[in-house]
């Protein structure tokens, strides 16, 4: 899961005696010093090793947040925000406190309104310079470096009020700013990271962003959350984000930007190091078409299994199916319907065109469908491909199937040559998977090497669901068989990029958010040229951008994290369909441990007894892992498959984030894989188990000796002794090992403990290094515990007191 906020309660500490009668527990008192930090959530942590005494003794205060509102106006570059939080005191006496709200970086705050249940309270508003201060005494009262992460930003910190004991109190924050503008987007950033701080998780966390421009709205993206989006006219658009029971990791952020081109595109890089190659983003979004705008045409070929393996509820879900698309038609369209089991039956022996009479016709063929016979896929591809005659118009198959093949050609190579020789007029094929008895790795076959998307269906999820979803996207094409080029304005024209996903031919769809992500070797200005069809006609746009030399801030340090997940995805489709490569696996192991982003085969890193730096071990060790991928049919090849596709088509990294990323622990019996529902096991263990999502992952064990799997739920992996064993801060991946957080950008030869520079935290030593390297430093102090920070190659440990 995942949830964002940056606001929260901070205890007023005033007097010694206040305190120990507020917690109805001991703390020792080093006479007026009193340390009380923020509350974590009372779920289950990694087993630490017993802390040395402290000089002060902390206690955790006692409340939580039970609901988080944000509400949004954004005209232009001016938002208008309205928070509203809900905090509980958990405890048994009065809280006396008061209320911290970090500012949002680069955001002009014009005015602010602070209510506590309805009763407005004074409150100062301090700048970066003011409020450094203010968040050092913190740090040092408390011994609790929470706050370190929001050193150099400004702060709005209220005047001390009373929660009785078991009250609650809402606190309604009302604030004006002006938004950052670069490179065309423009960029809402709010603060919500301080919300993890809560001893219960949220039990409801609620965003709504209504945005408005002078001209049409293009591009609309959120790299940290997923975001549902509404668009009733051209120039407004409704952002929102809901969750439940969650704890917030990261803030929340949005980019947009406006215009009057037919397509727009904006370009984002970033380059931490010159000598290194960058990373950039390029957003792409098409013209905005009213649902009463005349379409460009399309034709559709609805394949649809209807072996007996098919009889019962998936039959029916898959005659819904059909039927919400075939009323979904434009009147520009054409279709047809395929049936298999033994063999093809068509509806038609010829594309039709959408005219209702002829709807209502094969309205009621896909009625009279039903489940019978074997599973023909071979015959199935060749006939409908065969129908496709016209090249230029967009062509889509939805290939539908519950099973391996069973009649007819079962290799699986064949057929997916097969598929490649048939299609000889472009069509794009998404196939769906129904249930755990499907030969994923077929599907992923053909809709790899016909310029499609595969989708897997649980046993217990809806066809309909899924094949509407589809359908939804793809059902208003703009601008087809797209390619982009980024070339640098030079003589030669260079071409400076690498590794750039998608990598292939696309469509672009009415409504859709593309996001291309890629490195690149050159930097300086570029040319962004972007070539597709409309129709029969060929357009050509050219779009300006640039490449940073080095970039001075981590504020874009997300695309390189986001272009990690989707290399991680295309390393294990190409050892899934190619084969085992020891190069690609030490790759693979490399973004897992420079970026946390722990996958079904890399887990074990998170282990305290493996090395990071062992990476000959951990090579071999993933390399035996990365075998599994040979089963290609049954519920283990399904969500193998289906996690994999999370990491290739991954658009943010909200479910991807190191400290949800649920690691799991071999065992001699089997090997326990979690891929599936992002919002359950991958998010902290604190949210609902049952939370519900269409990508991530979850568990599911290997068939043993007998055949028979066990599916274990995210609350029996998160068990394990490796939860919360890793953590990403400011872009960085830290592992825990032996009750230390061990910084994964350190070498071998660094942590070697004659190089290691110990300092205690909260020391004259540990705040001099925090105002030398400031932002460099400070963030990567926040993690509970002891740590090992590379700091400009210098490996510094910090300990406790």
């Amino acid at each position: 899961m995942s949830f964002n906020l940056k606001t929260f309660l901070l205890f007023a500490l005033l007097t010694p005696l206040m305190i120990l009668t507020a917690f109805g527990q001991g703390v020792l008192v080093n006479e007026t010093k009193i340390a009380i930090v923020l509350p974590r959530p009372d779920i289950p942590r990694i087993p630490r090793p017993p802390r040395p005494p402290r000089i002060i003794e902390r206690v955790e205060s006692t409340y939580a947040i039970k609901s988080l509102e944000i509400n949004a106006n954004i005209n232009g570059q001016i938002a208008d925000v309205n928070v509203s939080q809900t905090f509980v005191n958990t405890g048994k006496t009065q809280m006396e406190v008061s209320f911290v709200f970090p500012l949002p970086y680069d955001g002009a705050i014009n005015s602010m309104t602070l209510l506590v249940n309805g009763k407005e309270f004074n409150a100062k508003l301090l700048d970066a310079k003011e409020a450094r201060k203010t968040y050092e005494d913190i740090v040092r009262r408390n011994q609790d470096p929470a706050l370190l992460e929001w050193i150099g930003n400004g702060m709005f910190k209220t005047s001390v009020f009373p929660i009785p004991a078991g009250e609650s109190r809402v606190v309604n924050l009302k604030y004006s700013q002006l938004l950052k503008v670069d490179g065309g987007l423009t960029d809402f950033l709010f603060p919500m990271s301080t919300a993890k701080y809560t001893a219960k998780p949220i039990e409801k966390l609620e965003i709504s962003l209504n945005v408005e421009t002078p001209d049409e709205i293009k591009n609309i993206y959120s790299p940290t959350h997923e975001i549902k989006i509404k668009r009733p006219t051209s120039k407004k658009a409704t952002v929102i984000y809901d969750a439940k029971d969650t704890v917030p990791t990261s803030d929340f952020r949005l980019f947009f930007d406006s215009g009057k081109n037919e397509v727009s595109t904006r370009l984002i890089s970033f380059r931490p190091n010159p000598k290194e190659d960058g990373y950039f983003m390029l957003l792409a979004s098409p013209k905005f078409i009213a649902s009463n705008q005349k379409q460009i045409a399309k034709n559709v070929l609805l394949v649809l299994d209807s072996s007996g393996s098919m009889s019962g509820q998936k039959i029916v879900q898959a005659r819904d199916a059909l039927k919400f698309v075939l009323n979904n038609l434009h009147q520009e369209d054409t279709f047809n319907i395929i049936q298999y089991n033994n063999n093809a039956t068509k509806f038609k022996d010829e594309i039709q065109p959408a005219k209702k009479d002829i709807i209502d016709e094969a309205t009621n063929y896909a009625d009279s469908i039903r489940a019978s016979g074997g599973t023909n896929i071979g015959d199935a591809l060749s006939s409908s491909l065969a129908m496709i005659q016209d090249g230029k118009t967009p062509n889509y198959v939805l290939f539908l199937t519950d099973g391996c093949p069973t009649v007819g050609e079962t290799n699986e190579l064949k057929l997916n040559d097969l598929s490649k020789s048939a299609n000889k007029n472009g069509a794009r094929i998404f196939a769906f998977g129904v249930g755990y008895d499907v030969n994923s790795r077929l599907l992923d076959r053909i809709a790899r090497s016909n310029r499609g998307q595969t989708e897997y269906v649980k046993p217990e999820e809806s066809i309909e669901d899924h094949v509407s979803r589809m359908y939804n996207r793809i059902n208003s094409p703009v601008l087809t068989d797209v390619t982009f080029t980024l070339a640098l304005k030079d003589e030669k024209q260079t071409y400076a990029t690498n590794r750039v996903y998608p990598s292939d031919k696309f469509d672009l769809f009415a409504g859709e958010q593309l996001v291309i992500v890629g490195r690149y070797s050159k930097a300086g200005e570029i040319a962004i040229n972007v070539e597709g069809k409309v129709g029969e006609e060929t357009k050509k746009f050219t779009f300006d951008g640039n490449f940073v030399e080095n970039s001075s801030d981590q504020s874009s340090a997300f695309i390189s994290r986001l272009w990690a997940i989707r290399r991680i995805g295309e390393i294990l489709d190409q050892i899934d369909l190619k084969g085992q490569n020891k190069e690609l696996v030490e790759e693979l192991v490399g973004l897992s441990t420079t970026y946390g982003i722990l996958t079904p085969y890399t887990s074990f890193l998170a282990d305290e007894n493996v090395s990071l730096t062992a990476v000959k071990d951990n090579t071999a060790r993933t390399i035996s892992n990365t075998a599994d991928l040979k089963v290609a049919d049954g519920g283990y090849g399904f969500e193998q498959r289906r996690g994999k596709l999370n990491y290739q088509n991954a658009q943010n990294f909200d479910k991807f984030d190191a400290s949800n990323s649920g690691s799991l622990r071999d065992t001699e019996k089997s090997k326990k894989y979690s891929m599936g529902e992002a919002k359950s096991s991958m998010a902290p263990p604190a949210a609902s188990p049952n939370a519900n999502s269409s990508g991530g992952f979850r568990a599911y064990s290997r068939p043993d000796s007998s055949g028979n799997s066990k599916e274990l739920n995210s609350r029996e992996l998160n068990s394990s002794t490796q939860e919360f064993a890793v953590q990403n801060v400011n872009n960085r991946a830290f592992f825990q090992k032996a009750g230390v957080w061990v910084d994964s950008t350190l070498t071998e030869s660094q942590m070697k403990p004659e190089n290691v520079i110990v300092v205690k935290q909260f020391s004259k030593e540990y705040f001099n290094l925090i105002e030398k390297y400031k932002h460099e430093l400070a963030p990567f102090l926040t993690l509970d515990g002891p740590q090992i920070v590379n700091v400009n190659g210098q490996a510094y440990k910090f300990e406790p007191l």
